[in-house]
Formats: structure tokens, C-alpha cells, sequence
């Protein structure tokens, strides 16, 4: 979708998540990199109209190890963790009904594409500000050492994606914006088995943050029986799955760190970016 043809998704006064579930959606175009169906949509309610994704449960393509039909109620339980943090890292992500029929409707994010958040660099170490994340083929001559931004907002998503297992935190899936950062696309996401495949590894075994381990403690607190994030994973994922999510919480606070790449899954998603 040409940039010029987008309707900016900032500036309502309304709830962006009354705005995505009541709205009127209204199909826009397609956006065909995609490997499922993604549907780039506007939503209007009560005179405000916004930029939207819609990924309807209908196109997508199944996979080995998810049940399928399942990646908009993954990408919807993202959301639901990530606010449940204060961190806000995913946009406002809902589940509901559309032209193809259920799907997830996720707020449009114009990212601005001025920040680096990844690199390429030649040698052995990192620099300033930046953390190795490992060696990468360039072409058939040529390796480069993949680093990425010793960021707190990049930490953080490192921090949720450990939570919700991301199978698939790919350069593509940083969004910056106004000073924030977004991860986007969590279809792969709270698989049981261990399944954290991401770029930012920067950190891997390094202490956690006071401030990550208070979230985690929120978390833990949040997903215990009858409590507020446990009642809605309930409803997107399986008992097993959100046993899982309490149990990697419970993991992380025992550790203290970053997890490391365990050896027994691919680390790195493919392609990268």
C-alpha cells in the first residue's frame, strides 16, 4: 500500500480498541509480502475513522507446530500481555468479525524508519551503543557481525517476547514511531514447547533490569488463578499454553536473567529481517 494512499491511524479521541471491535471496517488493499492474508483496512465509529490491519483467521496458511485457525487469537493474546505489562509495546489488537469473516484488527502504525535499531558492522565487537547479536553471511565472500541497539525499549521487548515465546521477532517486526517502539506480526507466539527465536539476543544471560523483574512480578500476579490476564488468555489460548506463560514468568524471575538461546531450536528466525 503506497504511503500516500494511508490514512494516518494517530490523532482519535476515541478508545483504539472501542474503535477497532464496533467500528465500520472497510477494506483498503493488500499487503502481499505477507505469508498469510493481511488486509490493509480503514475503521470508522461515531464520525473518527483510523488505519487498520485486518488478518483474517480464513487466510491464514497452517503450520507444523500451531493448531490451525489460531494465529489471530495468538497475535490478540500479544496485545493482551504486552498491556498487561504498561509497557504497550503491541498496538491495540481485537479479535472480531470482518468481510473474510473472524479475524485480528490491529491498529496501523506509520512507522518513521529514521531510527537504527539493526546493523550490519565489520569486526569482532559491537561498539558504542550497540549489542552483537551474532556473525552473519553477507554474500558468498563476506561475513558481518549482526548487532542491534543497546535500546531500553528494545530490552523490554526482549523481555516479552521471552514471556510469549516469539518464535519469530524478525527486523521487519520493529516498528518506531514518535519516539515509541512496536513489535508487530505475534502469530507464532505462546507455543508450549520452548520455541524463542528472535534478533534480540543482545542481552541473552545478562542480569534483568529492576524494572523488568517488577513487571514480571505484575505478571505473575496478573496470570494466578482468577486474575485478570489469566480470565483473558483463557478465552485466546489453551490451558496448557497459559500454564506455559505462567510457568516461563515463574522461570524468569528464578533466574534473574535474560534467557539464552537453549541449542535445541534455531535461535535466529529466517529470513532475519
Amino acid at each position: 500500500m503506497p504511503a500516500s494512499e494511508r490514512i494516518p491511524a494517530g490523532s482519535v479521541t476515541t478508545d483504539p480498541r472501542t474503535l477497532l471491535t464496533h467500528g465500520q471496517l472497510t477494506v483498503r488493499g493488500q499487503i502481499r509480502e505477507a505469508s498469510n492474508a493481511v488486509l490493509y483496512c480503514t475503521v470508522a465509529y461515531e464520525g473518527e475513522e483510523a488505519a487498520c490491519v485486518y488478518k483474517p483467521v480464513a487466510g491464514e496458511q497452517p503450520l507444523w507446530d500451531f493448531p490451525d485457525g489460531t494465529l489471530a487469537q495468538r497475535e490478540v493474546a500479544a496485545y493482551e500481555v504486552s498491556r498487561a505489562t504498561g509497557w504497550d509495546l503491541v498496538p491495540p489488537t481485537v479479535l472480531r468479525d470482518g468481510p473474510y469473516g473472524e479475524g485480528m484488527c490491529q491498529l496501523w502504525i506509520d512507522a518513521s524508519g529514521d531510527e537504527a535499531l539493526l546493523a550490519l558492522v565489520d569486526g569482532d565487537e559491537p561498539g558504542d551503543g550497540w549489542k552483537a547479536v551474532g556473525r552473519a553471511q553477507v554474500d558468498e565472500e563476506r561475513t558481518a557481525l549482526l548487532v542491534h541497539a543497546d535500546d531500553a525499549r528494545l530490552r523490554r521487548l526482549a523481555v516479552l517476547d521471552a514471556v510469549i515465546n516469539n518464535g519469530d521477532r524478525k527486523g521487519g517486526h520493529l516498528l518506531a514511531a514518535g519516539g515509541r517502539l512496536y513489535g508487530i506480526d505475534h502469530g507464532v507466539t505462546f507455543n508450549a514447547e520452548d520455541r524463542l527465536r528472535t534478533l534480540l539476543w543482545g542481552w541473552a544471560g545478562e542480569p534483568l533490569t529492576e524494572e523488568a523483574v517488577e513487571v514480571l512480578r505484575g505478571l505473575r500476579e496478573a496470570l494466578a488463578d482468577g486474575g485478570a490476564l489469566a480470565e483473558r488468555l483463557a478465552a485466546l489460548l489453551t490451558k496448557v499454553e497459559v500454564e506455559a506463560v505462567r510457568e516461563r514468568v515463574r522461570s524468569l524471575l528464578e533466574s534473574g536473567r535474560h534467557p539464552a538461546p537453549s541449542g535445541e531450536w534455531p535461535a535466529i528466525p529466517w529470513p532475519p529481517v
